[in-house]
């Protein structure tokens, strides 16, 4: 792994080994880290949306782990 920063970006370059869904996982989670870098929001407030965002995932991928 390479990661190179310039003065508007960050570059990093990855294996093609990689396993795609967990770089997918990774990328999301700098999406994330960016979009919310200057947001201040109450951890119960976060609690409340990662409890229903879980809901949702559980309600969408059920079938696949109980049969």
């Amino acid at each position: 792994m390479l990661i190179e920063r310039t003065n508007n970006e960050i570059i990093i370059r990855i294996s093609a080994m990689v396993d795609t869904d967990d770089l997918q996982d990774f990328i999301n989670y700098v999406r994330y880290k960016e979009l919310t870098f200057d947001i201040n929001v109450p951890q119960d407030k976060i609690n409340e949306l990662a409890s229903d965002l879980n809901k949702n995932w559980w309600k969408k991928n059920r079938k696949r782990f109980i049969k």
